[in-house]
C-alpha cells in the first residue's frame, strides 16, 4: 500500500510507499504540485521540438536503445516492481518483457503507421497529388495504474513517443518507484533529452496534470477515476484516452473444449491476483455443460495459493482499498442468492484473498456489475448463445470477450454481436501479448485505443496536403469555367454513376 507521509509525520509534501506484503516502508518521494508540473512541462514541450523534428529512423534508434537498456536492466525492474506490486518473480517478469515488446512494436512501426503515403484522387481531380501523414500531438500526461504499472502506462508512453511526442508521466502513488525507474531508463539514453519525465505524487499531482493545458491525457484505472479526469480535462478541452480497470467475461459453447476453457477462465481470472483489467470476471455457460465445466473450474482453483514466496500462483492485493470492494461484491453476490463453490467470505486474509468461485449469481449484483478487480470468478448459466451474448452486453463493463466454441464461424460471428473492443477465441489473455492489436472499450468502459496502429494514431494529428501537378483539361474550380466543361463533366457524371 501506498499512502500520504502526512499521516505518519504530519507532513504534506512527502509520498511513502510500501511493501504491500510485510507493510515495510520502501521510499519517500515529493509531492509535485502545480509548480513543479507546470515545469516539467515547459521542458517537455522544449524537448519535444527537437523529438518530433527528428525522421523516424532517427527516433526509432533511440527508442530500440531505451528498449535494450531496460531489456539488460530487467532484474532491477523486476525488482522494483515485486517490491510494491507483491508479484511472484514470474510474473512480474512477464509484465516487463511484454511492455518491452510493445515499446519495440512502436519503436519499428510507427513509420509505416504514420509516415506520408500519397492517396488516390478522383476523376475531377486527377490533376492533384495528395497524401496524407501524421504528426505529434506536442506533450502528452501519462496518469499511471497500479496493477500493472509497468505495462498498461507503457501502452500510452511507448505509442507516444514513437508518434514524435514528449511525455510526462504521473504514476499511481503505490507504484511511483517503478515511473522514477522507468524515466531514469531513459535518461540513461539520452540525458540531455527528457523526452520521457516522471512526476511524483498523489491525486494533486495528478489534478495539476490535467488541468496544465498538455495535448492529451491517458488516463488507466477505475471508472470514478477515468469519470473525474474526463471532467477535469474538459475545463481545458484536453483530449483523453481512457481505459477503465473492470474485467471482461467468458462464453462457452455446449462443444467447447472444457479443460481448456477452465485452464484459461481460472488464469483469466486468478493472475495477478485478479487485478489484471484484461481478465475474466464472469462465465457464462451452456446449461447442458455448466455442471461439469463448474467441477473443472473449481478444481483447478482450489490447487492456487497467494502469497509472498515465488512458488505462490499469484501475490496479495496490491491496493489495500480493493480488499473491501472485493467483499463487498462477493457478500453482495452471496446475499442475492449466488453460492459459493470455493471459498467466500473467509477466503480474505488481509492483504491475500484466496481463490473464489461463486455460481448462479444474479445479474444485479454488483459482483456483475462493478469493476471486478480480485481473485473472484462468477459462473453462470445459460439458454444458448443469444442469451449469453444478451448478458455480456448489458454488464457492459469489459474490454475483451472470450468464446470457447470448435465452431469458429460461429464464434466469428457471435464476436460482431457483443460490445466489446476485444473478443478472442479458445484463449483468454493471451491477445494482451498482440503488440499490433488495438485495444479499446465501448460505452462506459473506455474512450480512445491503446497499442497497435490505432494506439499511434491516438498520440497524432493527421496533416493532409494536396498539391496541383498541372492545368485540368476539365477546369471546375473557377468562376472562369467555360460551359464546355460543365457539359462535359455532366457527361463524365452520368456515365460513371448513372447506369
Amino acid at each position: 500500500m501506498t499512502e500520504s507521509a502526512a499521516a505518519q509525520t504530519g507532513r504534506s509534501d512527502v509520498l511513502t510507499s510500501f511493501d504491500p506484503r510485510t507493510g515495510e516502508q520502501l521510499a519517500q518521494y515529493p509531492v509535485d504540485g502545480q509548480a513543479e508540473v507546470t515545469r516539467a512541462i515547459r521542458t517537455a514541450r522544449a524537448t519535444q521540438n527537437w523529438w518530433g523534428e527528428l525522421r523516424f529512423t532517427e527516433r526509432r534508434r533511440l527508442l530500440l536503445d531505451w528498449r535494450g537498456q531496460i531489456a539488460r536492466n530487467t532484474g532491477e525492474l523486476v525488482d522494483v516492481l515485486r517490491a510494491e506490486t507483491g508479484k511472484p518473480e514470474a510474473d512480474a517478469a512477464m509484465e516487463v518483457m511484454l511492455a518491452v515488446e510493445n515499446l519495440d512494436w512502436a519503436a519499428r512501426n510507427a513509420e509505416r503507421a504514420l509516415g506520408r503515403r500519397r492517396l488516390a484522387t478522383g476523376w475531377f481531380t486527377r490533376n492533384q497529388h495528395a497524401t496524407v501523414g501524421y504528426l505529434p500531438l506536442g506533450v502528452i500526461g501519462v496518469l499511471g495504474a497500479w496493477n500493472n504499472p509497468v505495462f498498461t502506462p507503457m501502452g500510452s508512453i511507448a505509442y507516444a513517443m514513437a508518434a514524435g511526442n514528449a511525455v510526462v508521466f504521473k504514476p499511481h502513488e503505490i507504484t511511483t518507484g517503478v515511473g522514477e525507474w522507468l524515466a531514469r531508463s531513459w535518461a540513461a539514453v539520452a540525458p540531455d533529452q527528457p523526452v520521457l519525465q516522471a512526476v511524483t505524487g498523489d491525486a494533486r499531482t495528478a489534478t495539476a496534470l490535467c488541468r496544465a493545458k498538455v495535448d492529451k491525457i491517458a488516463y488507466a484505472g477505475p471508472e470514478a477515476g477515468g469519470r473525474e479526469v474526463i471532467a477535469l480535462c474538459a475545463q481545458t478541452l484536453t483530449p483523453v484516452v481512457v481505459e477503465h480497470t473492470g474485467k471482461g467475461s467468458m462464453i462457452v459453447h455446449v462443444d467447447a473444449v472444457l479443460d481448456a476453457a477452465a485452464e484459461a477462465a481460472i488464469f483469466g481470472a486468478m493472475a495477478n491476483a485478479g487485478q489484471n483489467a484484461s481478465g475474466i470476471q464472469r462465465c457464462y455457460v451452456a446449461d447442458s455443460v455448466f455442471d461439469d465445466f463448474l467441477a473443472r473450474v473449481a478444481d483447478r482453483a482450489a490447487r492456487l495459493r497467494p502469497g509472498a514466496d515465488n512458488r505462490a500462483a499469484y501475490g496479495p492485493m496490491i491496493n489495500a482499498a480493493q480488499i473491501d470492494v472485493v467483499r463487498r461484491q462477493v457478500r453482495d453476490a452471496i446475499a442475492r442468492g449466488g453460492h459459493a463453490v470455493l471459498g467466500g467470505l473467509d477466503s480474505f486474509r488481509d492483504p491475500y484473498v484466496e481463490p473464489i468461485v461463486l455460481a448462479e449469481v444474479p445479474e444485479e449484483s454488483i459482483a456483475i456489475t462493478g469493476e471486478g478487480i480480485g481473485p473472484v470468478l462468477v459462473v453462470n448459466r445459460v439458454a444458448d448463445l443469444a442469451d449469453a451474448v444478451t448478458r455480456v452486453n448489458a454488464a457492459g463493463n469489459g474490454i475483451a470477450v472470450t468464446v470457447f466454441t470448435r465452431d469458429i464461424p460461429s464464434a466469428e460471428f457471435i464476436a460482431e454481436q457483443l460490445r466489446v473492443g476485444v473478443v478472442t477465441v479458445n484463449s483468454s489473455t493471451a491477445f494482451t501479448g498482440i503488440p499490433a492489436l488495438p485495444f479499446g472499450g465501448v460505452g462506459e468502459y473506455g474512450q480512445g485505443h491503446s497499442h497497435g496502429e490505432q494506439g499511434l494514431h491516438e498520440f497524432s494529428r493527421t496533416m493532409s496536403i494536396a498539391r496541383r501537378r498541372y492545368r485540368a483539361p476539365v477546369r471546375l474550380s473557377t468562376f472562369d469555367r467555360h460551359p464546355r466543361h460543365v457539359r462535359t463533366a455532366k457527361a463524365i457524371f452520368r456515365l460513371r454513376h448513372g447506369r
